[in-house]
């Protein structure tokens, strides 16, 4: 597609790698930030990922044909020689740091802001000194040269500000786009399921990436023990690494006949909408969209205190309990309370206004210094 050379321009730059909520929560920017009329470079690293569908049409596909980040440099310093962009928003510190050696080598003066969505001393723990050296050096060398960085929580900027010694207004918390405005419409197609509309025992929900910082066995030894005093039925979307151990599990949970995992979930609103609790249990985050999403659909919510986001979204617990991390009976105790006592629906939706995808885009246009037309 031709670019629009009388719109704003704006260049986005990810490696799409997945279904994760990064991918999906940088496309919600790009099409809200298209819809304000700019002009939009989505620059991708890789492709992989189903999110990637159905752009507008000032939305302009730029390949690298690169398969990771520190390999995208020379390209990405092609492209902005040739294009230009007024600013380039990159999504994830490798991302991030490609960008400012891109720009240096092409020796343009566009502006560069980066995305951070995970507390990534948090991601690191127990890992050894050296690799955690090896990854904080460079951020503390290359971030400077940054416009900004854009935090998705209070808990992400602290962390990349005790990492970087950045100064505080350098770093800018903008809310994720979460809610879109089909989020409704999508949450009103028909039930994926059976166990949604039979009337049965509630269904449980958790959601994200079958991998250690999800911590979906803590999840599942929690509802394996409530089956004494609350029956229920469990499922787990998404996919990843850990589908053959959560499963066997499961099995010797002897719950695997009241668990299911369906894997990837192109809409995942018509399994929120139906069920009666979502559970967030991960051993880290960033600003867990999962979390944000269940409530934007009226959903009562249980959550791990863990860093970052849960704390905030859930305003010190008081829209839904907050459990030590990896703790089996907290866990277990919290979903059999709010089952028993869930919070009105229309009080959980008004808790996340903030994330809706218009405010977020407004927000990240005003922290950039961007108009829209």
């Amino acid at each position: 597609m031709k670019r629009d050379l009388s719109l704003p321009h704006l260049a986005i730059l990810i490696s799409l790698s997945g279904e994760g909520g990064v991918e999906r929560m940088v496309l919600n920017l790009v099409r809200e930030l298209a819809g304000m009329g700019l002009s939009i470079d989505l620059v991708l690293i890789r492709e992989e990922s189903r999110h990637l569908q159905a752009l507008p049409e000032n939305v302009n596909i730029i390949r690298l044909g690169t398969r990771h980040s520190a390999l995208s440099i020379a390209p990405l310093a092609r492209y902005l020689r040739e294009h230009r962009p007024v600013l380039l928003l990159a999504a994830k510190d490798r991302a991030g740091r490609a960008a400012l050696k891109a720009r240096r080598l092409a020796g343009v003066d566009t502006r560069v802001f980066i995305r951070l969505g995970t507390t990534l001393s948090e991601a690191l723990e127990g890992r050894s000194g050296l690799r955690k050296w090896m990854r904080y050096r460079p951020m503390r060398r290359l971030y400077p040269l940054a416009d900004g960085i854009i935090a998705v929580s209070r808990g992400v900027a602290d962390d990349v500000r005790g990492i970087t010694g950045l100064p505080e207004e350098k770093v800018h918390v903008v809310r994720n786009p979460v809610i879109t405005p089909d989020l409704e419409t999508l949450a009103a197609e028909p039930a994926p399921h059976p166990w949604l509309e039979d009337g049965g025992d509630p269904v449980i929900i958790g959601m994200g990436r079958l991998t250690r910082q999800k911590d979906f066995p803590t999840l599942l030894r929690a509802f394996a023990g409530m089956q004494a005093r609350r029956t229920a039925r469990l499922i787990i979307l998404g996919e990843g690494g850990d589908r053959e151990a959560l499963t066997a599990l499961s099995r010797s949970l002897g719950v695997a006949d009241r668990v299911m995992m369906p894997g990837f979930a192109a809409n995942p609103y018509a399994w929120l909408s139906r069920a009666r609790l979502f559970v967030l249990s991960s051993a880290w985050e960033g600003s867990p969209n999962a979390l944000t999403e269940a409530m934007a659909l009226g959903l009562p919510v249980v959550s791990t205190d863990c860093r970052s986001g849960p704390r905030e979204i859930l305003r010190d617990g008081r829209y839904g309990p907050l459990v030590p991390v990896a703790d089996v009976t907290a866990l277990e105790d919290a979903m059999v309370r709010t089952l028993e006592a869930p919070l009105p629906a229309d009080e959980m939706r008004a808790a996340v206004a903030e994330y809706r995808a218009q405010v977020s885009a407004e927000r990240y246009l005003a922290v950039m210094g961007l108009e829209a037309p």
